[in-house]
């Protein structure tokens, strides 16, 4: 050991009351930091996998056609394409083309043809409104998570029942359904008879509220759609590589298509906003920490002038001094940082123990934490310029005493 670090020591022993109250801060400030941004990303990682496993990756939907405008010069005539005056045609005219040039994508890992549209359901105790989304049952379980998403009943029910449906839970809920029970749908002009295979839940409560799915064929029957697609649903093999696919696949497709962080915009900027927001207010903790090791640190520097002095006067040059007092600063961090981890991961731990019920934009029966090494490094960046910061003035003050003025009295 350095002689400047046992010198440090020594200081911060004369001072060991101040210097664990400081300790202790660091040790709250970097746990708490490192709780509540495991608490926020581990919402929002939970939040983006149920829009991924419900609504896809990517969503191809209307077509996109260019519009023509004309212009006159010197009397000739000419046209020229205005790209901020789109003409979208609604749909997917020829939907199998389609499927077959967006598989030729490479991040492309899964393709669903959708039908989708507005149907009257009638229960056993009311009627209500909803939405029918006609699926390939195979197709669909390659693009989302329906298979994982079903709370009674069977996928494999649906599959073999060509009259089947797969009902939301809240619509379910709405209407006293369950699993095996006869509905009736009404849709352009004519009224047919189903029955519940099973019931899905993907606590998303306006998913859950008006959807439904039902076989393809049968949904185009229903619904006089003989022809075409509502939209693509698209699953890729790297989701942050999403809005550039959207952009090459509409490019090239000619479709209107949206990534999920488009769709999603104003939920992440919420979460963004809820990570941010929860680092700065826990960092005040570490902030008032920090200004107590710097009080600490003065009064060090005012009650050892003498030992400075003698310190000065053994041959010690001004870096060395600087350094005591800058080694004070890292013993505390190094310390609190490593309990700080400790404590910060162990509330993790229990947090992600604790019961509670969300039903909303996604659903969970217990607290969602997210384990990332950048946390626990952001914490202790966090603490680092803060404590360093404060162990820097003190150490500059303590540098520039002279013994010549600690014997006149003159320091200061």
């Amino acid at each position: 050991m350095s002689p400047n670090i046992r010198i440090a020591l020594r200081f911060l022993t004369a001072k060991r009351r101040s210097m664990f109250m400081s300790l202790a801060g660091i040790v709250f400030g970097v746990g708490f930091f490192i709780v509540t941004q495991a608490q926020t990303s581990g919402f929002e990682e939970f939040f983006i996998k149920t829009i991924l496993g419900t609504n896809g990756a990517i969503r191809i939907e209307d077509g996109l056609q260019d519009t023509l405008r004309s212009m006159s010069s010197d009397g000739s005539r000419f046209d020229f394409e205005h790209r901020d005056n789109v003409k979208y045609v609604e749909g997917i005219a020829e939907p199998a083309k389609l499927i077959q040039a967006v598989a030729q994508f490479e991040n492309v890992t899964g393709i669903a043809e959708v039908v989708t549209g507005a149907v009257l359901v009638r229960g056993s105790l009311r009627s209500d409104s909803a939405r029918v989304y006609g699926i390939q049952i195979d197709d669909m379980l390659k693009v989302s998570d329906l298979s994982k998403q079903i709370v009674f009943g069977h996928l494999n029910d649906f599959r073999i029942n060509p009259t089947g449906l797969l009902v939301g839970r809240v619509l379910a809920n709405r209407l006293g359904i369950n699993v095996g029970d006869p509905i009736m749908l009404e849709a352009s002009g004519q009224m047919r008879h189903y029955r519940v295979s099973a019931i899905f839940e993907t606590g998303v409560s306006d998913i859950d509220r008006q959807r439904m799915y039902m076989h393809m064929q049968e949904c185009r029957s229903l619904l006089q759609k003989p022809d075409g697609a509502s939209f693509l649903q698209v699953s890729i093999a790297n989701r942050d590589r999403a809005p550039a696919d959207a952009a090459h696949m509409q490019e090239t497709l000619q479709h209107s298509v949206n990534p999920w962080q488009e769709r999603e915009k104003t939920w992440l900027e919420v979460f963004r906003a809820l990570r941010v927001s929860s680092a700065l207010t826990v960092s005040t903790i570490i902030l008032i920490s920090g200004l107590g090791m710097f009080n600490t640190l003065a009064m060090i520097v005012m009650e050892k002038t003498k030992e400075i002095s003698i310190l000065r006067s053994m041959g010690y040059t001004r870096q060395d001094i600087a350094h005591i007092f800058l080694w004070q600063g890292a013993i505390v961090l190094a310390g609190g940082v490593i309990f700080g981890w400790i404590f910060g991961a162990a509330v993790t731990y229990g947090v992600s123990r604790l019961p509670i019920r969300i039903r909303g934009i996604f659903s969970t029966d217990s607290f969602v934490v997210a384990w990332s090494i950048w946390h626990y490094l952001a914490a202790a960046l966090t603490a680092g310029v803060v404590v360093m910061l404060a162990s820097f003035i003190p150490a500059r003050r303590a540098a520039r005493l002279e013994p010549g003025d600690v014997i006149r009295g003159t320091s200061q």
